[in-house]
Order: C-alpha cells, then structure tokens, then sequence
C-alpha cells in the first residue's frame, strides 16, 4: 500500500497550482473522509463565494450538512447552488440540488 495519503498528494498538487478548483475541491471530500467537516465546509464555502463560483461545492456542502442534521444550512447552499447552476447554464447540477431541496421539504420556483 502506499504511505502517501490521498490527501497529501492533492495537497502536494496545490502547492504547484493553489487556484486549482478541482483540486481544491477534492481536497474538501478527503477531509469530509477523515470527518474534519470544520475545514471541509470551509474550503466548500470558499468554492461558492469566488468570482465564477465551483457548482458541485454548493451540492456537496449541502450534502455534508444533511448528514450533520444541519438543514437550514443545507436549504440556503441548495437554493444558492441552483441559482448558480442556471447562471452557469448547469442544468443537470441544478436539477440535482432541486431534488435533494425537495427530499428536505422545500420547493423551488
């Protein structure tokens, strides 16, 4: 096996290219993974709140929320996320988070 975690190399990766949003993103499920959910919601938000806003950020921010039983939260990504999605003419991530708002007991418009 090899002793060098997932998580070491992306971060290894973003030493080279710090601005890289899959990057960065792959670096917040790997913390999800090692259930730091403080340091992964934070580099999940920092993907939402950037000029040209990462999408899948504002869904799997959402996501770790639900399971958090964080469902405020949650809704206010979701609705943020599918405005986005539309914005950025993602229509497969909006129809996702729609569904997912929906399960939680809320609708969009």
């Amino acid at each position: 096996m090899n002793a060098i975690s997932r998580r070491s190399r992306i971060e290894a990766m973003l030493v080279d290219d710090p601005n890289d949003d899959f990057l960065r993103y792959s670096l917040a499920m790997e913390l999800r993974k090692e259930l730091d959910h403080d340091a992964s919601l934070s580099k999940l938000a920092a993907l939402t709140k950037q000029d040209k806003p990462y999408v899948p950020a504002f869904f799997m921010a959402a996501q770790q929320l639900v399971d958090l039983l964080r469902i405020d939260e949650a809704r206010s990504y979701l609705r943020d996320g599918i405005e986005e999605a539309r914005k950025q003419n993602d229509l497969h991530a909006a129809g996702e988070m729609s569904e997912l708002l929906c399960q939680l007991g809320d609708r969009i418009d």
